[in-house]
């Protein structure tokens, strides 16, 4: 391939990019004519994708062409209510006359919401928690409580953090068992796992089994060996099911990770309690077919199981993910080849430092104020967002930062996430759009072009099924009209700490000393000899680089000879690969005891709700989410729409389409307890009976927003169907899959 080529002004050329729009993080080659994008294709030298895109990350080239992308700040006229565009200069003048209040005089009043992109880039990944820190705020929010906390907080109780979870070895299992995961559409979800269609015909070519547990019959169920079509919401009692056959039919068995585990004999008691006859007509499926996948899973040479979205989006969100670890571990599956294992991040990582006491367990350190629900690694519950602009009282939520983020089309409840955008007394945003949220700021800060930005996904490496490191750097310079995001996030932190004339370069200086001094404690060295071999880089670049050296593979600052530092990474713009996953247990570890409690507490105490559920009545439609190929979130609708027509329709099954005497293309109104939508059917035996299913991000309506290509098909916004109240009651997450529904004929 072309090596990378940086700061041309002019002339095509070609780079190494790592595409940051999902988890798979496929490596692309840029083409570019000058500043413009003009080809995007797959890299087939990258070590990890080899040469494997999707269609999202091929369209990143009209992503970063899109007339309607944001490229100048952006303030309100207070006269007339309406965004003029403005300087640099202006745009943080503006920042500096009214954000400081907020901090000062009212600590904790203004909140931050950060969207999924910026957990992709390295300027939000490693700065966030400076602006944070000088807003002096714990109200921080973020798509995790809404779509991944009840699989954060199951991993956080079995193996002691939140973020190291074991990740299933599918390039070497012979069974692998799905549940609420679609990736041959989102292409993996805590899965970095580019090329994953690959990866799962390679499974079947060496006689392997998939499995797949979902309401619907996703493009991923078409392809397994097995689809199980459940009901929404029955996935914790179909794995109980399975450990209950399991521990009846004696095919339990630690393996090697015995000497570490404690409490299955408990977990498998309580599984007897729920055999298949019991729980399969709970879960709308035949007690032969839990009979069948559990003697499959627990008699397989290797097995692993693996939950997603459709399991953490539901009313037994931790549950359910509890107990695909506790299926793994009871049939010797742990940290072994081919079963659940845990990568080793080569920038480090809460299970690779070094364990010198017992890392705080990170939930419940503090309470939201309106309705005291717990924080979970660092941040509230989503669903917290809109209660704490609107209540009344001290601590109230008045001014917001979002970045890269629609919480007005993300959130749980939207008409009342949009009253309380309104609501708010000053709101800034760095985003690329004015969209459904950022049409409520009072400030827009645009980021620059992805060619500008150096790329390292630092938290997705922590689910890579291989240990592989990359990292590509900027093709172009930031334009004199353009700011680096780390400059931005760092321009507000001065703002919030009094001192809007400090120079970005001396709060850089002072975090990266922080950071030395950590990296010079994790090396074993001294924090002269970091800052000698790190005095050429400035930012992001040096941040980065302290990490990957003193991280597991790192060359300690001179050391270790022949390890990774970023300049390796540099100068190999198509990858290292450190090869497959290996056995880390019990070093691993962060537990208080440092062993596997299989039974916690939380969890045992969640079971008689659990029980209690399974005398209620299986009448009526229930709501799913789903996802799509080019869609992921809200801002990809209007530089890359879904190829097919509907594309926001209500799939109905034939059965239900049937009762309620409705087509292919009729209009009706779909009705939940907290709102009612409009939506265009499809009639679909993708769909189970008593299933139906809207896709995320939709709802692209309303006055002020500037994304015409969205704004000319709206769609229907499935996140105004779903309550805010009735949440998981573990995490507070809110239940987007099984939300009960009516559907009728609009009139």
């Amino acid at each position: 391939m072309t090596s990378t080529v940086t700061d041309h002004s002019s002339g095509t050329h070609v780079g190494a990019r790592i595409c940051p729009l999902c988890e798979a993080t496929c490596g692309l080659l840029f083409e570019l004519d000058g500043r413009t994008v003009v080809g995007v294709s797959p890299n087939v030298d990258d070590v990890f994708s080899a040469g494997h895109s999707c269609a999202k990350g091929l369209g990143l080239g009209r992503l970063e062409n899109d007339p309607d992308r944001l490229r100048t700040p952006l303030i309100r006229d207070g006269a007339r209510g309406e965004f003029r565009e403005a300087t640099w200069d202006e745009a943080f003048a503006e920042i500096g006359r009214r954000l400081p209040e907020y901090v000062s005089n009212d600590p904790g009043s203004c909140a931050v919401y950060t969207g999924n992109p910026a957990a992709h880039h390295l300027d939000p990944s490693l700065y966030l928690g400076t602006m944070v820190a000088a807003l002096r705020t714990r109200n921080l929010y973020s798509p995790a409580s809404v779509d991944t906390l009840p699989k954060n907080l199951a991993h956080m109780l079995l193996y002691g953090t939140g973020l190291g979870l074991s990740i299933p070895d599918i390039d070497r299992t012979d069974y692998l068992l799905l549940l609420g995961s679609n990736p041959l559409v989102s292409n993996g979800s805590t899965i970095t796992a580019p090329g994953i269609a690959r990866r799962l015909s390679a499974l079947r070519e060496r006689g392997g089994t998939l499995v797949v547990v979902d309401p619907a019959r996703t493009r991923t169920a078409e392809v397994s060996d097995l689809h199980v079509a459940i009901r929404p919401g029955t996935d914790a009692l179909f794995l109980l099911g399975l450990l209950s056959v399991i521990a009846a039919e004696g095919l339990a068995s630690l393996g090697d990770a015995a000497p570490h585990v404690d409490g299955l004999d408990d977990a498998l008691s309580i599984a007897a309690q729920f055999p298949p006859a019991v729980v399969a007509p709970v879960c709308g499926i035949d007690p032969a077919v839990i009979f069948t996948v559990a003697r499959g899973f627990a008699g397989a040479p290797r097995a692993v199981a693996n939950s997603r979205i459709g399991s953490c989006m539901q009313e037994f969100g931790t549950l359910a993910n509890w107990l695909v670890e506790v299926l793994t571990i009871a049939t010797g599956n742990l940290d072994r080849p081919g079963g659940a294992m845990f990568p080793m991040p080569p920038a480090g990582g809460q299970n690779t430092w070094p364990v010198t006491k017992t890392p705080p367990f990170t939930f419940a350190r503090w309470h939201s104020r309106v309705r005291s629900l717990p924080e979970a690694m660092g941040e509230l519950p989503a669903v917290c967002f809109a209660e704490e602009i609107l209540t009344p009282g001290p601590g109230r939520t008045r001014a917001l930062v979002t970045i890269a983020g629609n919480p007005a089309r993300s959130l749980p409840n939207s008409t009342a996430i949009e009253k309380a955008l309104g609501q708010l007394e000053f709101m800034v945003s760095i985003d690329c759009y004015v969209n459904e949220t950022t049409r409520y700021a009072d400030v827009i800060l645009p980021p620059p072009p992805l060619a500008t930005r150096g790329h390292y996904d630092i938290a997705l490496t922590h689910f890579q099924v291989r240990n592989v490191a990359r990292y590509t750097p900027p093709l172009l310079d930031t334009s004199t009209d353009e700011m680096s995001e780390w400059h931005i996030l760092l321009r507000l932190a001065a703002i919030a700490s009094g001192t809007p004339n400090r120079a970005v370069g001396e709060i850089d200086e002072e975090v990266a000393a922080v950071a030395m001094r950590r990296a010079a404690k994790l090396a074993g060295c001294g924090v002269e000899d970091v800052e000698r071999e790190s005095a050429r880089r400035t930012g992001p670049a040096r941040l980065l680089d302290l990490r990957l050296r003193s991280g597991p593979f790192g060359d300690r600052f001179g050391s270790n000879p022949g390890g990774l530092t970023l300049a390796m990474l540099e100068s190999t713009p198509n990858g290292i690969d450190f090869g497959p996953l290996q056995p880390r247990l019990p070093e691993v570890l962060r537990t208080p005891n440092g062993r596997v409690n299989v039974v916690p507490k939380m969890i045992v105490d969640d079971i008689p709700r659990l029980r209690a559920s399974m005398e209620r009545s299986t009448d009526g439609l229930l709501l799913i989410n789903r996802r799509q190929r080019r869609g992921m979130n809200s801002w990809l609708h209007n530089a890359l729409p879904q190829p097919d027509d509907g594309q926001c329709a209500l799939f109905v099954n034939p059965d239900d389409a049937a009762v309620l005497s409705v087509h292919t293309g009729d209009r009706v109104d779909v009705t939940s307890a907290v709102s009612s939508v409009v939506a265009e059917v499809r009639v679909t035996a993708e769909m189970r009976p008593g299933v139906v299913s809207l896709p995320h991000g939709w709802g692209h309506d309303g006055s002020g927003s500037r994304t015409s290509a969205s704004a000319a098909a709206p769609g229907a916004n499935v996140n105004a169907l779903v309550d805010d109240v009735i949440v998981e009651p573990l995490t507070a997450s809110p239940i987007f899959n099984g939300v009960p529904v009516t559907v009728t004929r609009t009139r």
